[in-house]
């Protein structure tokens, strides 16, 4: 079946060559929003393995602290592309700021609650995170999205928790483990590392799964996506369509491949020195990836649900969700490649 998978991968890069994606590189700037959380692996494993350039383009990727961070690169202009979480569309629509995505790379969130091994007889709900400091990527980002949501679900007030700021992978990892915050939104690997140091590690809310994902969001809830503003969409419609074709043929290459041949195309930073843990966070999170790099309209439904629960600037926004996401650019590749996105 691998091999199978492979050889459509390799007849889908071949058409794609002959189909003019492959023409004069084109120079884009994408802003990842943490590159070592497994969350982003799509887009950093479609440059390890020279997709962006065989789709025709000099794909230059920045490594940023969060989310938030990655999307003021793209408003400020720094970057033309942001390679992070839907729901920074849906927020930003709110205040009139029109982003589309355009390829969906994860399928859950991915999303962790978990209490800091110091504070694990203190903590025994989310109704007790009132008070308390709670570590995310970097205020504004998804992980402090999701601490709001699940705060107001719990009745509690959105503000209640101190938000700090402790990126995604070892420094996260550290501030839970020095006692630096109560608790933290985190993704893997970062997880698994601090479960390997701590098994009876305390989750309160987990997105990794899809029966997860649905017990906390009711329907499937879309994570990474490459998204830009309305405009530079618009503008750059050859770039977007070789960057959605880079990343489609990466989730082909993920699914056909084993979780240990994607860590060995990694870059060894990004794994780092204990490559059992990064390999057991992988297979955590493969089922978390795209099969087809399509938004599934429920799923953003669902996201603008999340938002007006818990953002009143959302709820009274009338927004329309279907303009801040397109499957265009994904449908295209059946026409021109032959490629059946499902």
């Amino acid at each position: 079946m691998r091999k199978m998978f492979g050889r459509l991968a390799g007849a889908l890069l071949a058409l794609a060559l002959t189909s003019g994606f492959a023409a004069a590189q084109s120079k884009i700037t994408v802003a990842v929003g943490g590159g070592a959380c497994l969350c982003y692996l799509p887009t950093v494993l479609a440059k390890q393995l020279g997709e962006f350039e065989h789709a025709g383009l000099a794909v230059d990727l920045v490594d940023l602290k969060g989310g938030s961070d990655a999307l003021k690169a793209v408003l400020g202009g720094s970057a033309d592309v942001v390679s992070g979480y839907f729901d920074h569309c849906v927020n930003l629509a709110a205040k009139k700021q029109e982003l589309v995505s355009f390829v969906v790379y994860d399928r859950y969130p991915g999303l962790v609650l978990v209490v800091s091994p110091s504070h694990t007889g203190e903590i025994k709900s989310i109704k007790d995170l009132a008070g308390k400091k709670v570590g995310v990527s970097a205020p504004g980002s998804s992980t402090d999205f999701f601490l709001k949501y699940l705060l107001k679900k719990n009745g509690l007030d959105p503000a209640s928790a101190a938000v700090i700021g402790v990126g995604l992978g070892a420094t996260a990892v550290a501030a839970m483990e020095q006692g630096q915050i109560d608790a933290a939104v985190m993704l893997d690997p970062a997880v698994t590392v601090l479960q390997a140091s701590h098994p009876d590690l305390k989750i309160l809310s987990d997105t990794r799964t899809q029966k997860d994902t649905l017990a906390v969001f009711g329907g499937e809830y879309p994570g990474g996506a490459l998204y830009s503003t309305a405009a530079w969409v618009g503008a750059h419609e050859k770039e977007v369509q070789a960057l959605t074709l880079a990343i489609v043929n990466t989730l082909a290459w993920i699914h056909s491949h084993s979780p240990e041949e994607i860590m060995a195309k990694m870059p060894e930073e990004m794994v780092g020195k204990n490559k059992e843990q990064y390999l057991a966070a992988l297979k955590n999170t493969i089922p978390m990836y795209s099969e087809t790099g399509k938004m599934d309209p429920k799923g953003a439904d669902a996201v603008l649900a999340v938002f007006s629960e818990s953002s009143p600037d959302v709820a009274k926004a009338n927004i329309d969700v279907t303009k801040t996401w397109t499957n265009k650019y994904v449908d295209q590749l059946k026409k021109t490649t032959g490629m059946n996105a499902k």
